[in-house]
């Protein structure tokens, strides 16, 4: 299959429409946590008629803490998946499990470390030599290997994070891990202060993240269902972010009461001030664009850091670029931030 999957990709490509089509198709898309911010544009694609005007009958199943969407997609039980980072998508092509990665909706993605201000960590080099890191243990893993092989933190710090705030707000001279559209508004929130934030993003960890991940049958023979979901999606992003998004955050209010609209609309604006989903090559090739070298690279990095071997995989088999970087939502973006 990984000998033949980029000539296959790219010889399907031409069979993909340029416009959507008329009929409608039942989709079943999968989050992998609660509704939140970070889902927003394709909540939006939902309730602002989006998706049915490609042709598509979306439902969004969303993840949580008890459910792990994952193992439906490769099932054929969703037709669609939102993934982390592409640190998935390695594993499923080391294990040989039949997806590919069409979009990647976040450019940046949004892991990072968190510190109190005015105790020396202004500056991302100085991170490496505080005393106390909080850091989960599926992180420890992962990109805590990164932050030790490429910018010299070291195991001593290590210190388990439970997604409770409580002993960092404690020690002022702690770090902690946090998604960086998330926990400076709880840190704000609870501790009363406005947290320093360094995205690990902006520091060489590049991977993409909130990735639309789809099964590769379904790249082969439905290719112009991905490309209208793929296209929705982004149109829905680009909406969510720059225009009235006022019905897509009731309707991820009503699937997940445990958030508020004042959290949202915080979110939104730090995605927005940090580049998260529009930035780099997205600002001229549109929401969800990928680029193969960049995949490439941040293997390398992740090959350098003992997370992988240099044979585990074929970097050029985890992701397609058939259904991106076409500009869609440019012109939207340019009449919505007119008014």
């Amino acid at each position: 299959m990984k000998s033949t999957l980029a000539s296959l990709l790219i010889a399907c490509a031409a069979l993909s429409p340029a416009v959507p089509l008329a009929r409608t198709d039942q989709v079943v898309f999968a989050t992998n946590w609660k509704a939140q911010a970070a889902h927003g544009g394709f909540y939006q694609a939902l309730v602002d008629g989006t998706y049915a005007r490609y042709g598509l009958d979306v439902t969004i199943r969303q993840g949580g803490p008890q459910v792990n969407n994952r193992p439906l997609l490769p099932a054929g039980r969703v037709d669609f998946l939102m993934t982390g980072n592409l640190l998935h998508a390695f594993d499923n092509v080391k294990n040989g499990i039949p997806t590919v990665q069409v979009a990647a909706i976040f450019q940046k993605d949004p892991q990072a470390l968190i510190a109190h201000p005015g105790q020396g960590y202004e500056r991302f080099e100085h991170l490496k030599d505080a005393p106390v890191v909080l850091v989960a243990k599926d992180a420890q893993f992962t990109w805590w290997q990164w932050l030790k092989v490429s910018q010299g933190f070291r195991d001593e710090q290590l210190r388990p994070y439970t997604f409770n705030l409580g002993p960092f707000l404690a020690n002022l001279r702690a770090l902690q891990q946090g998604y960086s559209i998330a926990e400076p508004i709880y840190v704000k929130r609870e501790g009363g202060f406005e947290p320093v934030v360094h995205l690990l993003a902006d520091h060489g960890f590049d991977t993409y993240s909130t990735l639309i991940e789809a099964r590769l049958e379904t790249v082969l023979n439905r290719p112009d269902l991905v490309q209208r979901f793929v296209d929705a999606s982004i149109v829905g992003w680009t909406s969510y972010l720059y225009g009235n998004r006022r019905a897509a955050n009731a309707a991820m209010l009503r699937d997940n009461p445990e958030i508020s609209e004042d959290e949202l609309e915080a979110s939104v604006a730090l995605m927005r001030t940090q580049g998260i989903v529009d930035s780099g090559e997205a600002l001229t090739l549109g929401i969800g664009t990928m680029n193969l070298a960049r995949v490439r690279h941040f293997f390398q990095s992740m090959v350098a850091a003992g997370l992988y071997s240099a044979r585990d995989i074929d970097p050029s088999q985890v992701a397609t670029l058939q259904f991106v970087n076409n500009g869609v939502g440019l012109d939207l973006k340019r009449r919505l931030m007119r008014r």
